[in-house]
């Protein structure tokens, strides 16, 4: 189906875009002539998923595939745990397609609205110094080049190329179909608390070590953070899930209702975020339960946020957050929302945010009516400092001439690129700045 293009917005309503036209491609076919009439049209052509990107990566002004039905299950390798799915396939959908076979995905990051194909394609990933990004669990993948043509990436066919479309920016071709590589389902035990800050920095490295996924919050203003360790589980373990109306309250009531009202009154008068931060931890968190996998991973965000991400050696972590911290008595800030401190292992992946080193996270966000600008680049500069390389598809400033002295296969990548679009019928202002042109 067609339309002519309306304006497109992103979640975080830092991108839009009123594109010439839109297409819902329900086939690998139909995403293969929506690319071929757009080349010969000289439109750029971009698809997006859910729009969780705070990037402009999947800016579209050209032609803008929507590929919410270009979804479900596309096979099953059932001997070697291996799932294939459509692109469009969002994360949230997954569990139950893979439930009947007895399979889960072996990490996810702490929000699942995206699509497979997305969150892959800008490196999204969840905690765990053992465990990569989602775009290290893919084994496969089929994506439409520039010409028109299929081409498959697997490992007996194209093998090569997997490093560098599994995590491809949206730069080489649409993806179509992608392959995961699935763990047995299991479920998690988890266990969230709020402790004293310095106590958890000074055995930071024992607990991302011990955890199988460890990462904390600290609300600036306070001395405390709020600490999420999960444990793994057989499938058969017993399950105590939070009550109905317990999850309710501490994820709608408090970590969306009220959580929302904060960061209005916050923004209206910024002298009250000292105490609402500390009101938060004491309210937030503190809580015990086991569930399964994809129900203890994600959590639900309805309150609109804007966010910047940076990946460091994780030797790095500890310095870069007392760095950070110190920030804000020097510039006097007043920030309502927490920072992220996550952890994940090392992948080859060409433009992975982890490749060939072991990786701390941190995010700083920033309530979405808010300007982030002095905030996110002055913490930026700290992060840069200390190795940082930017999420993909979180909010940064750096171009090319940067990007290139922290990736060893950005040159690589770059040509690939240059092979598979050399007329860059994918190109959009984004990837123009982060890829050169």
């Amino acid at each position: 189906m067609t339309r002519p293009g309306g304006k497109w917005q992103n979640w975080g309503r830092s991108e839009s875009v009123r594109p010439r036209r839109v297409e819902f491609p329900r086939t690998s076919d139909a995403v293969q002539r929506a690319v071929a009439a757009a080349a010969r049209q000289r439109l750029p052509v971009k698809a997006v998923g859910a729009g969780h990107s705070f990037t402009g990566i999947a800016v579209a002004p050209g032609v803008l595939l929507d590929l919410a039905d270009l979804s479900g299950m596309v096979a099953v390798d059932v001997d070697r745990s291996r799932v294939t799915f459509h692109a469009g396939t969002r994360l949230h959908h997954i569990p139950e397609l893979l439930a009947p076979y007895g399979l889960a995905m072996e990490n996810l990051g702490d929000i699942d609205r995206q699509s497979i194909s997305g969150a892959i394609s800008t490196g999204t990933h969840g905690t765990g110094a053992r465990f990569g990004g989602i775009a290290a669990q893919i084994v496969g993948a089929t994506l439409v080049t520039a010409s028109g043509d299929l081409l498959v990436v697997s490992d007996i066919e194209n093998a090569d190329l997997l490093p560098a479309v599994a995590l491809g920016l949206g730069a080489l071709g649409i993806l179509v179909d992608v392959t995961v590589q699935c763990v047995p389902a299991f479920v998690l035990h988890a266990v969230e608390q709020p402790e004293d800050l310095e106590v958890v920095l000074n055995e930071l490295d024992t607990r991302v070590a011990e955890a199988d996924h460890f990462e904390f919050y600290w609300f600036p203003h306070t001395d405390r953070a709020m600490t999420k360790t999960n444990t793994r589980l057989p499938a058969s373990a017993p399950r105590h899930p939070l009550p109905a109306v317990g999850k309710w309250v501490d994820d709608t009531l408090v970590g969306s209702g009220l959580h929302q009202v904060a960061c209005s009154v916050a923004r209206a008068i910024p002298a009250t975020i000292p105490p609402i931060n500390r009101l938060s931890v004491k309210l937030w968190g503190d809580r015990e339960f086991t569930d399964a996998s994809s129900r203890v991973f994600a959590t639900s965000r309805s309150v609109r946020f804007r966010e910047m991400e940076y990946a460091l050696p994780v030797a790095n972590v500890r310095p870069a957050f007392d760095a950070l911290r110190a920030l804000f008595d020097e510039r006097g800030w007043r920030i309502s929302f927490p920072v992220e401190v996550r952890f994940a292992a090392a992948d080859e992946r060409w433009m992975s945010t982890a490749h060939g080193r072991a990786s701390g996270y941190i995010a700083v966000h920033r309530y979405w009516r808010e300007d982030p600008t002095e905030y996110f680049e002055a913490v930026e500069q700290v992060m840069l400092g200390f190795g940082g390389r930017p999420h993909w598809g979180k909010m940064h400033t750096l171009d090319a001439a940067i990007l290139k002295e922290r990736y060893p296969h950005f040159g690589d990548f770059v040509a690939l690129r240059d092979r598979l679009d050399p007329e860059r019928v994918f190109a959009n202002p984004y990837l123009q700045r982060v890829l050169g042109e």
